[in-house]
């Protein structure tokens, strides 16, 4: 894990010689749009402290503040500007990648040259594997994930007749991990302790480094790069796990002088060689791939946050039980069957919207002068984003906003025309959580079939319940991060029956 000391004298300095460096490299161009708290060189601090600790209150104050228009908030070495409002996410929507771009964002926020490697930014083909094969698979592969699923739990959390807590954080990384491994690298190496190890303690890591490293001004992240990260280490350890499995997918595509060779497995090492060109079909960087892939999939906190909803909310899992039962006896544990679940997909919908772990998405880099509709140009160089926690908040936007509806979403699914909509793999102007346009997030289908899965597993087996009825852990906001408390228990017993 991080051992980075961030209150030590030297990572002091360092965050001084960073505010010295915004101080004197505030562009010009920004002055005219309005900026959120004060921005000299000793005031500032106070409001990059502020949102590095609680960056909620701050998007917060700016959505008050600013609605339906921007506001800039001081990084430790540029700016970002945040965008309110349906009208400026669907000016981000629209711009082309030659104005706004993913790429370089998601480069700068994972930093990825340190946590990484750079070469996952600089062509990003496994994308296109998340959305087309990946995706495709769902179908093919479900029985199996429904299988890891099964013995997942019961090797995690054995049903038993007493009460037993749970740690609702570490679990949840566990089970997410192994069951993401059987669809992504199959048996036997999904159940590998060293390899679910590796892969949840490197999720973890790569964005706990890369908020680490983004402290630090731009002069200075190689240092910090170099001394608060463990890639090549991880590196190392990953390799011995999907080497052999990589090299002899390649002798058997020599052997047999093709790419579809016999036996072919279906997994997401056989996608990416599908895929990769030359130079990208080596161990090493077919790994980065791997990894890559997997860090977007374990380090997920949503499921930790729909077992504190459910645990805390037990007059929705009846309605959720006779729903999950009533279709798995007429489409069996498929996923024609999850499509069926609407109540299901409305409560963890709901999660998300209520719950959700992202205080910003639809970030962009903005590679040319940017205009927004209202006339606000934001200059090149500074990063775009719009704050999905405070708009899912937006009475206006949903009744009742601070309160958890289960079924919010599967209400509005039954009004007449609107069946398919409303969806928790749907974005729209409202619903933020995976991003918007054609930028989406590529793997909410899996991601959404998956959690349903998980919901619908322990609400068939087990009951639940929090250690103080109806209060959920208290949750943490780490900049625009919210994370769900990490030593919250939820409590698990063998369902019985009323």
């Amino acid at each position: 894990m991080i051992s980075a000391d961030l209150g030590s004298p030297q990572t002091a300095l360092f965050l001084l010689l960073g505010l010295a460096w915004a101080a004197v490299s505030f562009p010009s161009q920004l002055n005219a749009i309005p900026t959120l708290g004060p921005s000299g060189f000793l005031s500032g601090y106070i409001v990059k402290y502020r949102f590095s600790s609680n960056g909620r209150e701050l998007l917060q104050e700016g959505y008050d503040k600013y609605p339906n228009g921007v506001y800039k908030i001081a990084l430790m070495d540029n700016w970002e500007v945040i965008a309110n409002g349906r009208m400026m996410i669907e000016d981000i929507q629209k711009a082309s990648d030659t104005q706004l771009d993913i790429k370089e964002v998601i480069a700068d926020t994972l930093q990825v040259k340190y946590t990484l490697n750079e070469q996952v930014i600089l062509d990003p083909y496994h994308i296109a594997i998340v959305r087309t094969p990946l995706t495709r698979s769902i179908a093919s592969r479900f029985a199996e994930v429904r299988e890891e699923i099964v013995a997942t739990f019961l090797d995690l959390i054995p049903a038993q007749e007493d009460w037993v807590k749970i740690p609702a954080y570490t679990t949840s990384f566990q089970i997410v991990g192994r069951t993401a491994n059987r669809f992504f690298v199959g048996l036997p190496l999904c159940r590998d302790p060293d390899w679910l190890d590796l892969n949840t303690h490197f999720a973890v890591n790569v964005f706990l480094s890369a908020q680490i490293i983004n402290r630090f001004p731009r002069f200075l992240k190689p240092i910090a790069g170099r001394f608060l990260t463990r890639m090549p280490a991880s590196m190392k350890r990953a390799n011995k796990h999907l080497a052999p499995i990589i090299e002899d997918r390649l002798a058997k595509e020599e052997e047999y002088k093709t790419k579809d060779w016999p036996g072919k497995p279906n997994d997401l090492i056989s996608w990416l060689l599908d895929e990769a060109k030359n130079e990208q079909r080596t161990v090493p960087e077919l790994v980065s791939r791997v990894l890559s892939i997997e860090v977007a999939a374990i380090h997920t906190t949503n499921f930790c946050n729909a077992l504190y909803e459910l645990a805390a909310h037990p007059e929705v899992i009846e309605p959720l039980r006779e729903e999950i039962e009533t279709v798995v006896k007429e489409s069996g544990w498929t996923k024609e069957g999850i499509s069926k679940m609407r109540k299901l997909d409305s409560f963890l919908k709901e999660t998300l919207r209520f719950s959700g772990a992202g205080g910003l998405v639809d970030r962009r880099k903005v590679l040319q002068d940017f205009t927004f509709s209202n006339g606000t140009t934001v200059p090149a160089g500074v990063t775009i984003s719009v704050p999905s926690y405070v708009h899912h908040h937006d009475e206006a936007l949903y009744e009742n906003a601070y309160t958890f509806d289960a079924f919010r979403f599967y209400n509005m699914r039954s009004r007449e025309g609107e069946s398919i909509k409303h969806q928790a793999i749907s974005p729209n102007f409202d619903y933020l959580t995976f991003g918007t346009g054609r930028h989406a997030c590529p793997g909410r289908f899996f991601a959404v079939y998956e959690l349903k899965g998980l919901i619908a597993h322990i609400l068939m087996l087990y009951d639940v319940k929090l250690e103080e009825e109806g209060v959920i852990p208290p949750h943490k906001w780490r900049g625009s991060s919210k994370i769900p408390s990490q030593t919250g228990m939820v409590l698990f017993r063998k369902r019985q029956e009323i």
